[in-house]
């Protein structure tokens, strides 16, 4: 059996699908979320990624049902939800502070919501014992929050949000009070754990880097509304407009006269120089973009090459960044540009003054 068929089955054995249908919030003169519409698969992991005040959270709210819409609907497996009170909506939720009861023990913690809901002394030990294996934290169960690390924490804090086979697992920046290594860490646990359990997840984040590793669709938001659902690949190649390109990864933006040359390509006119990238349909392009790490850096003046564009330029500032060199240059059309190279010892290092070429491909270049 391959990969897709056994992913596929996973998704049909459990989670939940959820459809989002023109939802609106509106606080006062405040509008949280826009006019929001989009369609989550079953056992499908999707991050809502956007600023602060972007609606991520506040949409998160509303599917719990801690907060209301005020316009719209929302479906789970086409049935509605919106009427339904948040303890009825069969949705575990990890809150960004863990949410712990600390006068609780680990495994009190955790038996919770089966208390709440009448479970058996032996099913909750069955399954608190389960959950303690599952997020690695066995033999624990008798500690209390405050003797754990914050890793440790947040582990509990899934297993309880789990511990009742909920269809849909809501996080709201669960990682963001965590040092970057455990962070890293505990992403790619989040991942797996997602891959066992194949129920839906939705996680909440403004990190770009944590969207991209996690997700299987992302939501970018901006001031309220949708501005992309695809996934990473697209969002990171295929940017839907500036906003994205801008917010997702590192951007080199061009300014400058927009013109066709009827060969399916845009030109940018920047001073004397051209810059080329293919044609897209866009609502309002405004500018070029190219990622840092497509610019390749050459010494002095280069002769053009078919397909690529070119910029000649000065580098202005060199930092060395563990595996990558970042440059940023100045060029001679007046644009600053950054490019990143791979950390190798074959590839020399430029200095502030050098004069260089930049040249990147021209596919690798997006109108946005």
């Amino acid at each position: 059996m391959g990969c897709e068929e056994t992913a596929a089955g996973r998704r049909e054995a459990g989670g939940a699908a959820l459809l989002l249908e023109r939802v609106s919030r509106r606080f006062g003169s405040v509008t949280a979320i826009a006019d929001l519409s989009l369609g989550i698969e079953r056992g499908e992991f999707v991050t809502f990624l956007g600023p602060s005040g972007s609606g991520k959270t506040t949409t998160l709210m509303v599917i719990a049902g801690f907060e209301h819409a005020d316009a719209g609907e929302i479906l789970i497996d086409n049935e509605s939800i919106l009427r339904l009170p948040p303890y009825r909506r069969n949705i575990g939720v990890v809150f960004q502070n863990y949410a712990l009861f600390p006068h609780l023990t680990v495994a009190e913690n955790i038996g919770f919501p089966l208390r709440q809901r009448g479970e058996s002394r032996a099913r909750i030990a069955e399954r608190v014992g389960a959950m303690l294996d599952l997020v690695q934290l066995p033999g624990l169960g008798g500690r209390y929050p405050r003797q754990l690390s914050g890793g440790q924490q947040q582990r509990v804090a899934i297993a309880r949000a789990i511990v009742f086979a909920p269809r849909l697992l809501l996080m709201d920046e669960p990682l963001s009070a965590l040092d970057k290594k455990l962070r890293e860490e505990l992403q790619l646990e989040i991942k797996r754990l997602h891959e066992r359990l194949a129920i839906t997840f939705i996680h909440v984040t403004h990190d770009q880097r944590e969207a991209l590793v996690m997700s299987d669709r992302i939501a970018v938001m901006h001031e309220g509304r949708l501005q992309q659902f695809a996934t990473p690949g697209e969002i990171y190649d295929r940017p839907a407009n500036r906003f994205v390109a801008g917010f997702v990864g590192e951007g080199n933006f061009l300014e400058g006269t927009i013109l066709a040359d009827g060969a399916g390509r845009v030109i940018l006119k920047l001073g004397e120089a051209f810059v080329a990238a293919p044609a897209r349909e866009l609502a309002r392009p405004s500018a070029l973009m190219v990622r840092p790490e497509r610019v390749s850096l050459e010494a002095g003046q280069v002769a053009a090459r078919t397909a690529h564009n070119r910029l000649s330029g000065t580098v202005v500032e060199f930092a060395f960044i563990g595996e990558m060199h970042r440059y940023v240059v100045a060029t001679e059309c007046g644009q600053t540009l950054i490019a990143k190279e791979t950390h190798r010892e074959d590839i020399p290092v430029r200095p502030p003054g050098a004069r260089v070429t930049l040249t990147w491909a021209i596919e690798d270049t997006l109108l946005v």
